[in-house]
């Protein structure tokens, strides 16, 4: 809650604030520092005890002028928005509220009741003098303002004092103990009737106006207050020993005849910041302090002398009476000055004594500190060394862990090697047995949501091939690169020939025919192996600036080819027709083996119709110059059909060049014995004789009766084979200058061949060691120069089987 009043402002924390108290509220004036403490803690020690009571803390701080900056500045409220003011003035009464929750939690922990008042002012006096006038305080302690004798004016206690309204008793307290109090109007009338032990001693005129008292014109612990109460004026000291004499002596001034002369004079006592409380005039501090007790007893001990002197001063006459009473006066004074001395001696005696055993304390606890010290020095020479031969053990285990590590490497990266090679060998067994036995070849099956995601909904970019009756995709499949055909609608013509691939090549394989990984049902979508070189027609007319062909991988390609074919044509239980062989249909794999595909339009022959001299009648299909004359001119199909396609095949091998007209060229050459002109000479330095024979061969396939033309498998085959002998001999002398690997078979960073190919987050492929050697210092890419996503690496495994069989095909080769 926030009051303000004449520039005054007061946060309330606490108990609700009231608009007038009773004498059971005490108001302490605390500045948030640790002197504040003992105030506090005096003013519990004081007024608890009397009953229930309410404590008001009192807490001046300066008024909110500016807000600060960043760079220790300050900017005036008036040039701040309101909304920062705001923020900043409660950050300032949060804070307040933190440093004086210490002094809240005093009265707490004693049962009382406290609130907390936070005064917005500059002028601290007039803000305190305010509120006590406000709240109608009667009772307020504040802290003695502590004062050099270089200072000047009066101190802020005193201050406080003289502007505090009359109603109100103010007690000064320093470390604890009471210094001065200046009491209230209500006091100062009664004070000839009763006797208030524990307010100072102080001197007040007729007119009603306080003087300064004792103590407050005095500093505490200085050498000027001690002097001060050892040696007081004469007058003074008369008046201390006839206030003593009036105050201890009441039977007296009752019994006597003689007149009382009261003068216009009140009495106050203080309580010393010394150990040594009691004062010239024997006031105490506590009715159980010893050395009050001693004081008490020593004035009572001076009552009889005191009487004694009073019945002899009786006798005398009235002329001697004056010198008698001085006489007795400055007896009285020594006597009160002896008990201050004998006082203060017991005191410092109390002091010595306790002073010493603290000395002896501390010099057995320093004693017992060195030991502790000595021991934690050995303990801690001890541990380093132990440290030291557990960091040689470390080092020792570290380093033969690196060996055992480094060993284990080596010998996993020549066992996946091995089973890298062992893999590749289990394949190519697994292909031959298929080939030799007949085994169905198990194809997956896939969603149409699958094939949609590989091929990023069929991107133009990834199309790599299109014919009249689906386009081919390249993607990838469960981490494989694949190719997928897909068919242009779903046709009734259509879906035949797929269904008629899907079973040619589900009950057939061979070496030399294209391979089928699975199949989509829901679209009719077929996926084959990925053929990395592409078809033979692209490699021939040498598309996209593709390296030619050498003359004798041709004369593998055409074994390989006629291999496949005499396949399917004694293929059990019914031979197979493939009525589309094309160098478009053949495909390449990266190492150049031709494999026959686009079995579509594909026809299996009843044996039964073998034998006869006519075949199963069917529409002519196929690609023009390649289809048989006879079966376009009479619609009957055999076997002798793909010979004819494979006998134009064999011309475009040796010429590269299209099949239009083609027969008709290469036999006029060979007329003329002038074939090396028509010959493809990017294909290297053809061998004339075995070549004149390869081109008479393809001559009589592509003869327009089939009854001369010569028979696949009797024939055709041993021809090439031997054709193919020659083709190795020459591969093999050739191979002593070896052509340098693909590029993608180098490390972009070491520019040799990679040991173990991995993807890093970038996506070209690296040697592992040299990527990772990268990555230690750099977090970019060596290829981009942009930072990673991360710094996972995957194994590619794919390209690491490629540098393996070349590798083989090299050492085998050599």
């Amino acid at each position: 809650m926030m009051e303000e009043k004449d520039g005054v402002v007061t946060k309330v924390e606490g108990l609700s604030a009231l608009p007038s108290l009773d004498s059971s509220t005490i108001a302490v004036a605390i500045n948030g520092k640790k002197k504040s403490k003992y105030v506090v803690m005096w003013a519990l020690d004081k007024f608890v005890p009397e009953g229930k009571i309410c404590f008001k803390l009192l807490h001046v701080r300066p008024r909110i002028t500016g807000v600060p900056t960043p760079m220790g500045s300050f900017i005036p409220i008036s040039q701040v928005r309101d909304d920062v003011v705001a923020a900043f003035r409660k950050d300032v009464e949060w804070q307040t509220s933190v440093n004086l929750l210490p002094y809240k939690m005093l009265c707490t922990k004693r049962k009382v009741h406290v609130e907390v008042l936070q005064l917005e002012s500059d002028d601290i006096v007039k803000a305190i003098a305010q509120e006590v006038t406000k709240l109608n305080i009667i009772k307020l302690v504040i802290g003695a303002s502590s004062r050099s004798i270089f200072s000047r004016g009066p101190s802020l206690s005193s201050r406080i004092s003289e502007s505090t309204p009359s109603f109100c008793t103010i007690y000064a307290v320093s470390k604890g103990k009471l210094l001065s109090v200046r009491s209230s109007n209500s006091e100062i009338n009664g004070s000839n009737s009763a006797e208030d032990s524990y307010t100072n001693f102080s001197i007040t005129s007729s007119t009603g106006r306080t003087s300064s008292s004792l103590t407050e014109r005095s500093e505490p612990d200085s050498s000027s207050s001690y002097s001060h109460f050892r040696s007081p004026s004469l007058p003074m000291q008369r008046f201390q020993a006839l206030s003593h004499i009036n105050q201890n002596f009441p039977h007296r001034r009752a019994n006597s005849n003689e007149p009382v002369h009261h003068k216009n004079y009140s009495l106050d006592f203080v309580n010393g910041e010394d150990d040594v409380s009691s004062c010239p005039q024997g006031t105490y501090l506590t009715d159980g302090d010893d050395l009050a007790s001693s004081f008490r007893s020593l004035v009572t001990d001076n009552y009889t002398t005191a009487d004694d002197l009073a019945s002899i001063s009786g006798a005398l006459t009235n002329s001697s009476s004056r010198y008698e009473e001085d006489i007795n006066f400055e007896l009285e004074k020594l006597r009160t000055e002896l008990r201050h001395t004998r006082g203060m001696y017991a005191v410092a005696q109390t002091e010595v004594i306790d002073a010493s055993r603290k000395i002896n304390e501390l010099h057995k606890r320093r004693l017992e500190e060195d030991v502790k010290l000595q021991e934690i020095c050995l303990k801690e020479e001890e541990v380093k060394e132990l440290a030291r031969k557990e960091n040689e053990k470390y080092e020792a285990a570290k380093r033969e862990a690196d060996y055992v590590k480094e060993c284990a490497e080596r010998e996993a990266a020549q066992r996946k090697e091995a089973e890298l090679l062992a893999l590749r060998e289990a394949k190519e067994k697994d292909k031959l047995e298929n080939a030799l036995t007949g085994q169905a070849h198990q194809y997956q099956e896939f969603t149409w949501e699958e094939i949609i995601s590989s091929t990023s909904s069929f991107a133009e970019n990834l199309k790599i091939g299109m014919g009249a009756y689906g386009t081919v995709y390249k993607c990838s499949l469960h981490h494989t690169t694949v190719a997928v055909k897909v068919l242009h609608s779903e046709g009734s013509h259509l879906m035949k020939q797929y269904r008629q691939e899907l079973e040619i090549l589900s009950k057939i394989s061979h070496p030399h025919l294209l391979i089928l990984l699975g199949v989509c049902p829901d679209r009719g979508c077929l996926v084959y192996e990925f053929m990395e070189n592409g078809s033979l027609e692209e490699r021939l007319l040498r598309k996209h600036d593709t390296p030619p062909i050498p003359w004798f991988d041709r004369y593998r390609i055409a074994w390989e080819v006629a291999s496949a074919l005499a396949f399917l044509h004694n293929s059990k239980p019914d031979p197979i027709i493939h009525r589309d062989l094309k160098p478009e249909n053949i495909l390449l794999d990266r190492n150049f083996v031709s494999k026959i595909g686009d079995v579509g339009l594909s026809t299996m022959i009843n044996s039964d119709a073998i034998l006869s001299t006519n075949y199963k009648d069917t529409g002519p299909v196929g690609t023009l110059f390649y289809i048989d004359p006879e079966y376009q001119r009479t619609g009957l199909i055999s076997p002798t059909s793909d010979i004819y396609a494979f006998g134009m095949v064999l011309l475009q091998l040796l010429t590269a060049k299209t099949a239009m007209g083609l027969p008709h060229i290469v036999e006029t050459a060979i007329n003329k014995d002038n074939l090396t002109k028509v010959l493809d000479s990017e294909a290297g330095k053809w061998p004339l004789e075995e070549t004149k024979k390869l081109a008479i061969l393809a001559l009589k396939c592509t003869e327009l009766c089939r009854r001369d033309r010569p028979d696949l498998k009797d024939e055709v085959l041993p021809a090439l084979e031997k054709l193919k002998e020659v083709a190795d001999t020459a591969r093999r002398s050739a191979s002593t200058t070896q052509p340098p690997p693909p590029n993608y078979y180098l490390c972009p960073l070491l520019k040799d061949i990679m040991e173990e190919p991995c993807v890093a987050a970038d996506g070209y492929t690296y040697d592992r060691n040299a990527i990772e050697t990268w990555l230690k210092e750099k977090d970019i890419s060596p290829m981009t120069n942009l930072p990673l996503a991360h710094k996972n690496l995957l194994p590619n495994y794919a390209l690491l089987s490629a540098i393996l069989d070349w590798k083989s095909r090299k050492a085998g080769n050599i």
